[in-house]
């Protein structure tokens, strides 16, 4: 059974703490066979504000998702390849990035657009914060991303005793303390980390189960119209 999982990293730091865990994320999933994964880093990438025009109610057609001509032109089509999405984002005021929260936003074509709604029902979630601190707004970022997943008709993945996502954080221990001579702190949040990677194949595991039984269901429907054909 092929799997594909899509990460969406919204830190803008290139190769930072953020994108690190993601990472750890990916590469788990990775080790289970037939997953393929691919990342997106918005760090990289020119994503305007959703400006609530309403084009996509009445405007969309095959491969026309956004009126606006960005970058996120060429990630919706990986977001529907995709089976499963695990979306990252630095805690910024006790909240996700503002470059993630864009990038969600944006995903009102698959909410309310004429041709493409409803194009992410049934699809995998999970969802990974990054903080300083383990008080610090970790658990509000996560409900940011889940609440998005929910709208959209998804599954939110949560991983045992760690029910809304996967947490890490940069500074030691939690304190929420700066260390400038280590860019990559979360790399010693092995229970952050381990978190992640668990995250991940859960994710991995729902999307088996929903695969499975989507098959099951078509064959049982086929079997009962042949049955009734019969009579």
């Amino acid at each position: 059974m092929k799997i594909k999982i899509l990460g969406v990293c919204g830190s803008p730091v290139k190769g930072g703490n953020t994108e690190i865990f993601l990472g750890e994320a990916l590469k788990a999933a990775r080790e289970i066979r037939d997953v393929e994964t691919e990342v997106v880093l918005l760090s990289q990438k020119d994503i305007n504000d959703c400006q609530h025009c309403n084009w996509c109610l009445r405007g969309q057609g095959e491969g026309q998702f956004c009126k606006q001509k960005d970058d996120m032109s060429e990630i919706y089509p990986l977001l529907l390849e995709a089976d499963g999405l695990l979306l990252a984002s630095p805690v910024y005021i006790s909240r996700l990035s503002g470059r993630l929260a864009s990038f969600l936003d944006r995903l009102r074509v698959f909410v309310f657009g004429n041709y493409y709604r409803g194009m992410l029902k049934d699809k995998v979630g999970g969802s990974l914060a990054v903080g300083w601190s383990r008080h610090g707004g970790l658990e509000t970022t996560l409900l940011s991303i889940n609440y998005a997943f929910w709208q959209m008709g998804m599954l939110h993945a949560p991983e045992h005793g760690r029910f809304l996502g996967a947490t890490g954080v940069t500074g030691p221990s939690g304190s929420g303390e700066f260390t400038p001579s280590d860019r990559h702190q979360v790399l010693k949040d092995e229970f952050g980390l381990n978190s992640a990677r668990q995250l991940a194949k859960r994710v991995v595991e729902l999307i088996e189960i929903i695969k499975l039984g989507k098959a099951a269901r078509e064959a049982n429907h086929a079997q009962i119209l042949n049955t009734r054909s019969a009579l």
